[in-house]
């Protein structure tokens, strides 16, 4: 037999009680439960645990002995059973994400302040990294739940919910699109682009965009973030193409955000989880919250 969490407590309170009866009533047992419960440790232990007589309990040595280090474990174990019901019912727990830049500096620090405010003790594991790695990150399980860029037709995942974000064109304020109400994708392809790398979900609309016209930038350089884009348009080397969401378009007072006027310049997104994963009750409710904030993908 094994040690249980009733009996610990049963010896616990008729040490402190130092009597069956006052013990038995805190307990809500009756009194011969409780004795059958204090047998049934000194068993377990294999020594006997109290001294009785027709009025008095009084604790062995052994027993003495015994108290505080079972009055810990008790201790311990009723903690674990207190934060075992705080993550079910969500109210404790961590927050595994990885997304997107964007969406990390821009929605993520309300939502986190928004779901604090319900939840205090919730924790916070954030990656912000570009479309690729959220999806790696979600599927080796580093992660629970990525907002992801593009598309996704992977059956690692579940879709939990789908958005889009609107691309914009940053330029400074002297430059001739700068005048323009709004920009077409003929206007893009007459000046040099300073354009996100490779492998990053914004470069992967843009190209496509560009592509399904048939027709080639000039692409004057590929910085990997977004603020380095910016920087480089603020040094003159050309128009950046980035999020409407993106707070680092709106960071430099001599550059000004102009709306791209084509349906191709619109960047899909994705909340997905690791196919038949269950999330953390916390996480659900972020989950809620975030579908709330990212605007919806149209219905086809």
């Amino acid at each position: 037999m094994d040690l249980n969490l009733r009996d610990i407590r049963a010896f616990v309170a008729v040490a402190h009680a130092g009597n069956f009866t006052r013990a038995a009533a805190r307990l809500h047992l009756s009194q011969p439960a409780l004795t059958v419960q204090i047998r049934r440790l000194e068993e377990i232990v294999g020594v006997r645990l109290f001294d009785r007589d027709s009025r008095n309990v009084a604790l062995t040595p052994a027993g003495r002995d015994l108290l505080p280090l079972l009055q810990k474990s008790l201790n311990d174990m009723e903690h674990v059973l207190i934060d075992a019901r705080a993550l079910g019912e969500g109210s404790w727990g961590v927050v595994r994400i990885a997304c997107l830049p964007t969406f990390a500096a821009s929605l993520l620090p309300d939502l986190i302040q928004d779901l604090r405010k319900d939840v205090p003790r919730a924790g916070f594991h954030i990656r912000d990294v570009v479309a690729s790695q959220v999806n790696e990150l979600v599927r080796n399980e580093e992660v629970d739940i990525g907002l992801t860029g593009g598309g996704q037709a992977d059956a690692a995942f579940d879709v939990l919910h789908t958005g889009v974000d609107r691309l914009v064109a940053v330029c400074p304020k002297a430059h001739p699109l700068a005048r323009m109400r709004h920009i077409r994708l003929t206007d893009l392809a007459s000046v040099p682009l300073v354009l996100t790398a490779q492998g990053t979900s914004v470069r992967a609309v843009v190209d496509a965009a560009f592509s399904d016209a048939r027709c080639t930038p000039e692409v004057a350089c590929e910085p990997m973030y977004m603020m380095t884009a910016v920087a480089m348009v603020r040094g003159g080397l050309g128009v950046t193409i980035l999020p409407g969401t993106a707070r680092e378009v709106r960071a430099e007072p001599g550059l000004i955000v102009r709306p791209i006027n084509d349906p191709a310049f619109v960047r899909p997104i994705a909340l997905i989880k690791r196919r038949g994963r269950t999330l953390p009750k916390v996480t659900e409710r972020f989950v809620a919250a975030m579908k709330q904030k990212i605007d919806p993908a149209p219905q086809a």
